[in-house]
C-alpha cells in the first residue's frame, strides 16, 4: 500500500494571517519501512522526503497553499513525486465559537511509481482547543481517488489527532496519531490499516517560527515501521505593518 509521508502534520485551525507568506520545510526519513516494489511503486525504505510548503494568507479567514513533494533514494537520485493545491478556510473569530474550526480542500497529483492512484482529493475538518496548558486537535480527514486503482473504493477515512502540552513557555511535547483506516462502511481489516503513532516536540520560539521533531512507529503490516520527521517554518510579512511580533 502506498503511503503519503511527505507532509505528516496535525492541522491548527488558524489560518496565516492575510499579507503574510508561510514557508515550510517538511523533511521525513524511513529507516525501517518498506522493502520490496509493489505494484510496481518503489519501496520506502530508507527514503528521504522533502516537501516544500507555501501558504499565502488571503484574508482573516483564509488561506491557499501549495506543496512540492520530492524523494531521494539510494539508486533513484533526487526525485519530484507530484504537486498539491490546498485552499483553507476557518470560523471567524467574532462567532466565538468554544473550539477552533477551520475546513481544508487539497487536490493534487503524485508520480505513480510513488502512488498508483496519482489525483487524489481530500476534504479535512480541522477542530481545536487550547485548555490551560493542553492543546488537543482532531481532523477526521476524508480521501477520495480520481485516478489510480482505487478510484472505485468510493471515499477513505483518514483521521488525524494531536495532543500537546506547554512544558515551559518555549517547549511543548506531545504525542500525533495518523490513520487510514480504509473505505467508509467497510474499514479495512487491522493488518491493512495504516497507523502511525509520533512523539513530538514543539519549539515555540518565535510566533514568526514553526519548529516540530518527531519520531514515529507503524505498529500495522502496511505502515512504514519507524519514521523521523521535522517541520521548519517561517512566516514572512510583505504588508505594510506586521501582524505578526
Amino acid at each position: 500500500m502506498a503511503q503519503g509521508n511527505y507532509e505528516i502534520q496535525v492541522y491548527g485551525s488558524d489560518t496565516v494571517p492575510p499579507k503574510n507568506l508561510m514557508v515550510e520545510i517538511h523533511s521525513n526519513f524511513t529507516p525501517i519501512g518498506q522493502k520490496y516494489s509493489v505494484g510496481g511503486v518503489i519501496p520506502t525504505n530508507h527514503q528521504e522526503h522533502e516537501t516544500l510548503e507555501l501558504t499565502e494568507g488571503i484574508n482573516s479567514w483564509s488561506e491557499i497553499g501549495f506543496y512540492v513533494f520530492t524523494s531521494e533514494q539510494a539508486g533513484q537520485g533526487v526525485q519530484w513525486v507530484g504537486d498539491h493545491i490546498r485552499p483553507r478556510v476557518r470560523a471567524p473569530d467574532s462567532w466565538h465559537l468554544p473550539v477552533g474550526l477551520s475546513l481544508s480542500t487539497e487536490v493534487g497529483y503524485q508520480r505513480a511509481v510513488y502512488s498508483p492512484d496519482t489525483w487524489t482529493w481530500e476534504i479535512r475538518p480541522i477542530i481545536d482547543k487550547t485548555i490551560g496548558r493542553w492543546y488537543l486537535a482532531v481532523n477526521p480527514a476524508l480521501e477520495r481517488t480520481w485516478h489510480g486503482p482505487d478510484v472505485r473504493q468510493g471515499v477513505g477515512f483518514a483521521p488525524g489527532a494531536k495532543v500537546g502540552y506547554d512544558f515551559t513557555r518555549k517547549v511543548s511535547g506531545g504525542v500525533e496519531y495518523y490513520a487510514d483506516y480504509g473505505r467508509l462502511g467497510s474499514f479495512d481489516t487491522l493488518h491493512n490499516q495504516q497507523q502511525q503513532i509520533f512523539a513530538v516536540t514543539d519549539l515555540n520560539v518565535s510566533p514568526k517560527w514553526e519548529i516540530n521533531i518527531g519520531v514515529g512507529v507503524g505498529p500495522t503490516s502496511a505502515t512504514d515501521h519507524l519514521i523521523v520527521k521535522g517541520i521548519l517554518g517561517r512566516r514572512f510579512d510583505w504588508g505594510k505593518h506586521s501582524s505578526i511580533e
